[in-house]
């Protein structure tokens, strides 16, 4: 069986070696890995997967994905395996167990967080009830022995009609925080984690009006617009927002994810924090409306049928590069937020979980809520603490306790892909 691809098809161009399109998410359990538990949970996980179990094949001048029937590859090492090459069985997916951490690597093109989550809660839930000998509840997890709906395997968007003309207006530029503060980015991004009481956050955030991600993308604002209050160029934060309810499918397992432009300008930095809530809610409120979503939609449809009828590989590059290079413009940062995790019984045995993801602009905070704790994984793609410092002083201005981890580099599996390996 071959899978057609529409969505998938972007992500797979912009890819480049060392800066892949790819998501890992790192679990740290309570006890050190049992590396035979791990391969049969990854075994009985992706029996319920079967469109994750794919190889990437080209045909003509189209990709497509193919059944894959090897094993996804279980690794012993922290760094992963190489995706879609001979390591990873050809895969688009892996794991890795060593010590008391378990790491899932995906293209990111074949899912986003929402769909990677659910494949998580799967894999945690056969781990755990056999590592810990536990009989865990299987409500709300999905496994092998379910009947696969059809609404999961197609493309919404492939099948969209009827979508709304794009929206087309002229944005003032936004501040870059590279060029803000003279900086110089790196080939590979730092991370930055902040961990804080999931109880102690919502408190904050419900007090002043707001939700996990507007705050984060209001603190953020704050702490850059405090660096710069001179800056001529307005602070726009990218808030990520999952597309399946617009397009009616909740259940689609591609990466469905636009984003909702949060303005920091004139007019809001001297208001109080709780207006400045509001403000944002607001802004998010308005452009989570389905029409404006469905624009979006609209938007990303028209790039792909753009890139799909350029006639070489090159030619799809260099527009994959330039799509790219204009969103790394659009914003000073992003915010991403799946929302709380919910991995069910399973969940008690997770100390930690980070969430790391390929983005083209400079700073990402990708947040998690797992275990009655936030995590904030701040990627930047340079080596400066400038930015982290100044949200951590925000955090300590509004009394909010965490636990800081320094820095370390954000490693993503490379994708093995022609012109990648041509390179």
């Amino acid at each position: 069986m071959e899978q057609k691809l529409f969505t998938e098809i972007l992500p797979l161009y912009k890819s480049k070696k060392n800066n892949s399109y790819s998501m890992r998410f790192r679990i740290r359990l309570s006890s050190s890995v049992d590396a035979d538990v791990l391969r049969n949970a990854v075994d009985s996980t992706m029996k319920r997967y079967p469109y994750f179990c794919v190889r990437l094949l080209k045909k003509g001048d189209e990709f497509v994905f193919a059944d894959n029937q090897n094993p996804v590859v279980v690794a012993d090492v922290p760094n992963g395996t190489e995706l879609n090459a001979a390591e990873s069985n050809y895969h688009m997916i892996s794991f890795s167990g060593f010590d008391n951490w378990i790491v899932m690597d995906v293209f990111h093109g074949l899912t986003d967080g929402a769909g990677a989550y659910e494949v998580i809660r799967t894999l945690l839930f056969y781990y755990c009830s056999q590592r810990y000998n536990k009989t865990l509840s299987e409500e709300g997890i999905r496994t092998a022995k379910d009947d696969i709906p059809l609404e999961e395997w197609e493309c919404p968007v492939m099948k969209a009609v009827n979508l709304p003309t794009p929206r087309r207006y002229e944005m003032t530029p936004s501040l870059n925080p590279v060029i803000a503060a003279n900086l110089q980015t790196e080939k590979i991004a730092t991370v930055y984690s902040i961990l804080i009481a999931e109880s102690d956050f919502m408190k904050f955030s419900r007090d002043n009006g707001g939700s996990p991600g507007t705050m984060v993308s209001l603190l953020l604002s704050r702490s850059i617009a405090k660096l710069f209050p001179d800056a001529r160029d307005v602070i726009r934060i990218v808030l990520s927002v999952n597309q399946r309810k617009a397009l009616r499918a909740p259940l689609a397992h591609q990466s469905l994810v636009g984003g909702a432009l949060l303005e920091y300008g004139e007019d809001l930095c001297h208001l109080p924090l709780r207006e400045q809530v509001k403000a944002y809610r607001g802004m998010v409120s308005d452009q989570i409306q389905e029409d404006k979503v469905l624009a979006g939609v609209s938007s990303s449809y028209g790039l792909t049928k753009m890139l799909l009828a350029r006639n070489t590989s090159e030619e799809r590059i260099k527009l994959a590069s330039s799509a790219d290079e204009m969103a790394s413009r659009i914003g000073t940062a992003c915010v991403s937020y799946v929302g709380k995790a919910n991995f069910k019984e399973a969940e008690k045995y997770v100390q930690e979980f980070h969430a790391w993801s390929y983005s083209s602009i400079p700073i990402t905070i990708q947040i998690s809520a797992v275990n009655g704790k936030f995590t904030f994984d701040f990627i930047q793609k340079f080596n400066s603490p400038v930015y982290i410092n100044a949200f951590l002083k925000e955090l300590d201005e509004h009394g909010i306790s965490y636990d800081f981890q320094g820095g370390m580099p954000e490693e993503l599996p490379n994708i093995n892909l022609p012109w990648i390996s041509a390179c």
